[in-house]
Formats: C-alpha cells, structure tokens, sequence
C-alpha cells in the first residue's frame, strides 16, 4: 500500500543549514540549524518526534480559580529519554508567548523561543538520554470547557495543546500523573485512581496516580459540583458523576446505565482474551456535553441525556443508549489499548468501537431483530455522505492534526462497520476474531495502522484483502446496480444481468455478498456481486416490481427498485421491509423525475399502519424529509389536514407509552396548522392531556420552542413560563441562550445570529446546533436564507474553534433545511469563488447541501 503521508519538502530543505526558507516560520537553535516552525502538529514533526522520544510522562497540575472568568495556573513537569540532540525540540502549546511564564531544566532556567504555537527548546538545553523539563504556563478557562460549576476537558484530536504544553501526537503514549486544585466545594475525575483529597487554603487537591500509557487525546479531567454513585460490578468498582436534579429520572436509569457497562467489559474480555486493560473505570454525564460521548480512559464523558433517558422510551433510544455505551466501553480495547498511529487511521478505533458495540449489544435485547436495528442505524447515514458530490473514503490523507477533526463523520461511524461486516463475512467469524486478539496482543499499549492488521488478517484467506481494502477503505463512494439483459444470437435474450456500475468512471468492483428475495416464490437467494452477475435461475425473467435485492441488508450501493413492491408490504420481513425504505429513498432521492408526492403517500400509509418501532422511525425520518423539502408547497397543503389528523389520531390510540411519544413527537415536527400547533399548546399548558404521556421537564421545553416559533405571537408568553418551571440550571441556562432564537422579533433573531459569529458565543456547541435548528424552522426559511452564505463564511473559524463534530452540524443546520434554488447557487458560487478553499471542508458543505441541491433540483423542473 502506498504511504499517506510523506515528508515536505520544507522538511528536506530546513535540515541543510542556510537553506533558504524564507516563506515558513524558522527557529534557530544555539547551534545554527534551522528548522520549519509549522502551526500545528504536522506529519512530519510528529514522524521526527517519534522516531527521537521515548518513555515520557508528564507531572501535571492545574489550579481551578473560582472566578470562570480567570485563567487557569498549571506546571507541567515532562521526562522522557532523547536520542538526538541534533535539532531543536518543539513542544505543542496553542496558546501565546506570554502563556509560558518559566521553562526549566534540571532546575536551571533555559532560554526557548515560541513560535508558531510551539515553544522551541535549544539543542544546548537537552542530552542524549534522560531529560526533563519544567514548564510554568496559564491557560485560558475556554481550553478546558468551563461552566459556572463545572469544567470538563475534551482533548481529541489535538485540543490538548490548548491546554498545556506537550507533544501532542497519538504515537508518543506517556504515562499521566495529575493534580488539580478546585473549589472547596467541587470534586473531580482523572484517568488515574484518585490518590489523595487535601484542603488547602479553603480549596481542594486532588492527586491522582499515574495513568497507564495513554495517547494524549485520551488524558482527560472533570471537575465541579457533581454528585457520585458508585456500584460493585462484576467485581470492579465502577464510578458515575452526574448533575441531574430530577430523582425520577435518575433512579428510573441508573441501575441499566451500570448493568449495560458491566454486560459491555464482560462480553469484551470474552471476545478478546484480554481483561479489562486499565487500572480503574469510571465516567460522568455532562449535560449537553458535545459529542454522545468520548472514551477518556477511567473517565469516559457522555451527554447526559443519552444515557438518562425520559419516561417511556422507546426501543431505538434504548437500543441508542446500550450501542452508546458499548462503543465507549469497547474503545477501551479498541484505540486506548491500541492506538492509531497517526489520525489517518482514526477509522480504525472507531468502526471497531461500533462493530463491537452492535455485538455487545444483541444479547441484552434479544426480542430486537438486530440485523434491521444494524440496517437503520447504519445505511441511511452512510448513504447521506456516499451519494454526495463530496463523498470521502474511509481512510483519508491527513498532513497536519489541525485538520484531523474533519476526519470524523458518518463515514467512519457507518460506513465502515459495513465494510468490517463484509470482511468478516470473507474471513468468517472465527478467522476475523482470531485476527483480532492477535492485533491486540501484538500492539498492546502502543500503536499500529490499519495495514498491520490487513497483514495480520491476510494470512488467514486466499483473498487478497489489500486490493480488496484499497477499493473499499481507500477510495469514496458507492456502487450503483443496474439491472439488465444479455442477448446471444440474433437478439434472442437469455439472461438477466445484475452489473455493478462505478459512479466515479473508474471501474471499481466493490467485492460484496448479499441476497435476492423474489416474490413470485417468497425465496431468498445468495449473490456475489462483481462486474456482472447472471441472476440466480430462479429468479431469471422476473420483472423488476417482483424482486428485492440486498434483501438480508448486506450489501452496500444503490440497488435497483420498483415502487410497486411496496405493494408487497404485508408479505416482506422486518428486515426487507427495512431494506426496501432504504433502497426507495435512494431511488427517489438519485431520479428527480419520481413522484415525491406518491413516495409521501406510501410513507405515510407505512407510518400509521407497521407496528415494528425501528421501522416506523426510518420511515417517519423520510416522511419529514419529503414532506417539508421535497414537496411543492401546494402538494404540502393538500396532504397537511389529513397527515395531521391521522397522526394526532393515530397517537391516541397507540396501546403504549413509548408509542405514543413516538407518534406525538411526530406529529409536533410535522404540524404546521393553527389548529394542530394549538393543540400542542394546550398539551404543553396542562389544558389538555394525553392518556399515557407523560412529559419531563426537557421535552416540556422543546414543545416550547415549536409554540413559540410556529405561534410567534405566543412566543413571549411561553418561554417566559417555561423559564418559571424550569428547575435544572443547566437546562435554564440552554433555555436563556435559545430565547432570542425563539424570538417573533426579526431583528432580535438577526443580532443572535450575529451574536454566533464571536467564537465565545459558540462556546457550548450543542445549544449552538439547537439555536440553529430554530433559526432555520421550515416556517421561517425566507427569512433565516440571509444566513446562510454569513454561516459559509464563518466555517473555517468554526473548524479552528469548535470541536470535531461542529463544523458538520454548523452546516447540515444551515442548509439542509433549505430548497431554494438561489441558495443552491449561493453554495456553488461560494465554492467557485474560492479554488484553493480548504479540501476537507469543501467535502463537507459539498455532504451537507446535498439535501439543499436534490431539493433546489426538483423545485426547478417543477417551474
């Protein structure tokens, strides 16, 4: 396989003394060897680091003032063995020169330089061997996400350096010892055990031990006002921080939350012959914490309300919750035991996290088909990015860590445990697993790439799995199936072709296995997919409205569909019946002559008729999007009473709960009329209520930020008593941040929006995405288009502020709501504009408006 990543030329040229580098930053060491100063960490430094670092650990400690608003103290103390003094050192702190206030060695100050968010230590300041240096330094409270009682740190890919100075690179694993000094009246989380509590001055310290090696994404503190369970499981202590208020909840959840943890480390250690690999296991429930959760070795991080559930949930949050937990428990194996070597490889950690987690998962819900809960939770959002012009591979050329936060996406989280589910599929599940301890065996507590284990899982088949990986792990996109008929002498046909066409004009062959269910027969028949594939002869000569292909969900492309199958509705299984909404919607949304509106008819026949709750969410997903982008505004107005009123129907008469809030929350998306949004009103006013429904405090404010968006007249009124009845200070605090979104006033909405374009405004992303979800309500599109070419505008501030997963929902926020063809434009003319625009985020806007072009598309026709 040919390498990624390769050393610059600026590289080559800075090593050769008065090389003439006059358009990268230099320093210059005591002895005259210049060397590139990159922001960053690139590929190359971290190569040169690598190859010259070895056993380091870091001595740190942090001092929490009680004032948000002032800058943390800390001192890092970093030892480690060097075997060449020949270049200067570079140390990662993306901060400012004044930020470092001392820099030691052996207790002797040493002169350094900062350049370019690097503190450059001289070559005469270090030795071949052993060296350590110490370094005073302050850091800004944003660095380690502060709120008035609370602080969490979120240091994947490269935030670390934010914080504290270190080499910030996942291959130079160190061992951690912490201190923290906090409020007299928080507590905190490490990786370590916690060693010791001191009172100090009226403040708390807390030690905690030394880690095992970690990468430096992965080290990671919380501190604050927290309260503490902890449970005996499994033999282990296990230690859960939360910040939840409501009793109820938190005694309705907490006894699965522990019991799924525990089910996820045992069936782990089964699977790869490995125990649990750390010291200690613990983790706190932040809320509206940025990403689902983060694997923070002995501190995992999740959103809260992924894992404290509301009243009656129903089976996808469920399912949602124990996959959530699965894939962060599994990381302890996958990415924190191994490592990636460098972010090119951040797939790796996490299509196994995922694929590991749908098989944690299948025994703790055994009433669950699991192969359509994989289908579901999978394939739509694979295919969201695969069909777009801005499709990427699963693995992707990274040259610097500044820009490894774009790595992340549903191609990673979905597409790739398709693929992996196609590997083990040609290996066979024993060879695969076999595979997979001696990859764990072999790396553990280090660091390898995904081509160390395609060599590991080589020698087990007679496939080339190389070649097979290079089309399916290296290259974007999705085949598409065409269904044909070759011809022999004189025309006369004589057999249907299933060929496999690549998009791209490539000539690709995705290797892949899946079925061919006929009805004629009901029989399902296996298929190996390559260029061209003769149908099974027991299906040779059926139409295309009698088959369904990819019918066990294996198979990954865009399969050909006839509308009228879905006639057939009665006669498929869960899982076909999943496959057939899946391949329907990618029929629908790849031809812009198919009737949108027949596609909304049979969705919402299928949403208020099927009983399986995974099925009807898929569907209800694609009946939100058709019906609100896709429809014209006179197809919309036609279809509006009765889609309200069968829903609002079809939601008093659900026998259960978890139904019923289904259907209800549904409904409150889809209603646009005043007489459905004041039925929603007098839900949420305690004027009228709904037998088995029960709503909690956070779903109480949503209903009141539909109210005061879609009946702005009462928008005043609603959140004011809203606000009256909340109760959490975190949900008051998301609340008072929304309120101008939430705003009738045009202008008050303008000056939030504008508000967003200071980074610190951005700070707690997720209240960002939600404020953006108001903004850009399908009842106010004409006036929420103005933002969207300032939001374009913003998104390479975004990519260097925020976190990984925001600058994709900064932008699906943005534009995917919209349908006007001038918009579309908009997007194509900001592209045009700027040719050497930031490839990554290119891909990006390119994922994310492709509901904005299919729509604008379809909007054009119809002039």
């Amino acid at each position: 396989m040919k390498r990624l990543l390769k050393l610059s030329a600026a590289l080559s040229c800075a090593i050769l003394i008065g090389c003439d580098a006059s358009s990268q930053m230099q320093g210059l060491d005591n002895k005259g060897i210049s060397m590139v100063v990159e922001p960053g960490v690139s590929a190359s430094l971290a190569q040169d680091r690598a190859q010259r670092i070895t056993e380091l650990s870091y001595d740190l400690s942090f001092s929490v003032p009680s004032d948000p608003a002032l800058p943390l103290n800390g001192r890092i103390v970093i030892s480690f063995d060097l075997s060449s003094i020949e270049n200067p050192l570079q140390i990662d702190f993306a901060q400012s020169a004044d930020s470092i206030t001392t820099v030691t060695a052996e207790g002797k100050l040493i002169a350094h330089s900062f350049e370019n968010e690097h503190i450059l230590i001289p070559s005469s300041a270090l030795r071949i061997g052993r060296n350590e240096l110490t370094l005073d330094f302050v850091a800004p409270q944003d660095s380690v996400n502060r709120n008035p009682d609370y602080l969490f740190t979120l240091f994947v890919p490269d935030r670390a350096r934010r914080a504290f100075p270190l080499f910030d690179q996942p291959d130079l694993k160190a061992r951690y010892r912490l201190t923290l000094e906090t409020p007299a009246d928080w507590t905190a989380l490490g990786n370590g055990s916690r060693e010791s509590i001191a009172t100090k001055d009226g403040r708390q310290v807390f030690r905690f031990a030394t880690t095992d090696p970690l990468p430096s994404y992965l080290f990671s503190f919380v501190a604050g006002r927290f309260e503490t369970v902890t449970r005996t499981m499994g033999g282990r202590d296990i230690t859960m921080l939360h910040r939840e208020t409501d009793a109820e909840k938190l005694d309705r959840n907490v006894d699965a939350i522990f019991e799924i943890h525990r089910d996820s480390l045992e069936w782990l250690k089964g699977y790869t012959a490995i125990d649990y690999p750390f010291e200690k296991f613990a983790f706190a429930l932040i809320p509206d914490f940025p990403y689902g959760g983060m694997e923070h070795v002995g501190a995992i991080q999740y959103r809260a309300s992924s894992l404290l559930l509301e009243d009656s949930p129903s089976e996808s949050q469920l399912l949602n919750r124990a996959q959530l937990i699965a894939h962060e428990t599994a990381h302890m194996w996958f990415g924190n035991l191994v490592t990636m070597r460098w972010f090119d490889d951040v797939w790796t950690k996490e299509v196994f996290a995922n694929f590991m987690a749908d098989k944690i998962v299948n025994p703790q819900f055994p009433e669950t088909d699991h192969e359509l809960n994989f289908l579901v939770s999978h394939y739509p959002q694979a295919y969201a990015v695969d069909r777009t012009e801005g499709a990427n591979p699963i693995r992707q050329r990274l040259d610097n860590l500044n820009l490894a936060g774009q790595m992340y996406g549903p191609i990673i989280y979905h597409k790739a445990p398709i693929m992996m589910r196609q590997l083990e599929l040609l290996l066979g599940e024993a060879a695969f697993q076999e595979g997979l301890q001696t990859y764990l065996s072999r790396y553990s507590y280090a660091n390898a790439t995904w081509p160390a284990l395609i060599e590991i899982l080589d020698g087990k088949t007679e496939i080339d799995l190389a070649s097979w990986s290079e089309v399916w792990v290296n290259s974007a996109g999705m085949p598409v199936f065409s269904l044909s008929t070759s011809s022999g002498n004189a025309g006369e046909t004589t057999q249907a072709i299933l060929r496999q066409i690549d998009p791209a004009g490539e000539g690709r062959e995705w290797p892949q296995q899946f079925s061919l269910w006929s009805l004629s027969d009901a029989a399902e028949t296996s298929m190996m997919a390559a260029a061209e594939a003769p149908l099974p002869e027991n299906v040779d000569g059926e139409p295309l409205e009698n088959l369904l292909f990819n019918a066990d969900g294996l198979g990954y492309g865009r399969f050909p569909v006839d509308a009228r199958l879905f006639d057939a509705w009665e006669v498929l299984t869960p899982l076909q019946r999943g496959v057939l909404l899946v391949s329907g919607f990618e029929e629908l949304l790849s031809n812009s002559d198919k009737s949108a509106a027949a596609y909304f008819d049979t969705l919402a026949r299928i949403v208020l008729s099927e009983s399986n709750d995974l099925l009807i969410e898929l569907a209800a997903q694609q009946l939100h999007y058709v019906y609100f982008s896709l429809l014209s505004a006179q197809e919309r107005s036609e279809r509006m009473p009765r889609t309200e009123s069968d829903l609002w129907l079809t939601m008093q008469a659900q026998e259960t709960s978890s139904k019923t809030k289904i259907f209800f929350e549904l409904f409150t998306d889809m209603a646009l009329s005043t007489e459905a949004l004041e039925q929603i009103y007098n839900v949420w006013s305690g004027k009228e209520a709904i037998p088995s429904l029960r709503l909690q405090e956070a779903e109480r404010i949503r209903l009141a930020e539909i109210i005061a968006v879609r009946l702005p007249d009462l928008a005043e009124e609603v959140i004011s008593k809203q606000r009256q009845e909340t109760t959490n200070p975190d949900r008051l605090r998301r609340l008072d941040f929304l309120a101008p979104a939430l705003s009738n006033n045009p202008e008050i909405r303008n000056s939030f929006f504008e508000s967003l374009k200071t980074s610190e405004n951005r700070a707690t992303e997720v209240w960002v995405t939600d404020a953006l979800r108001r903004l850009h309500d399908p009842t106010r599109l004409d006036h929420s288009a103005a933002y969207v070419l300032p939001s374009l505008e913003l998104l390479e501030e975004i990519q260097v502020t925020g976190d990984i997963f925001f600058p994709s929902a900064w932008l699906n926020r943005s534009l995917g709501p919209h349908s006007a063809p001038s918009l579309a434009s908009t997007v194509r003319e900001f592209l045009e504009n700027r040719p050497d625009y930031n490839p990554q985020l290119r891909m990006k806007i390119l994922q994310a408006a492709d509901p904005l072009f299919r729509a604008s598309q379809r909007r054009t026709k119809a002039l």
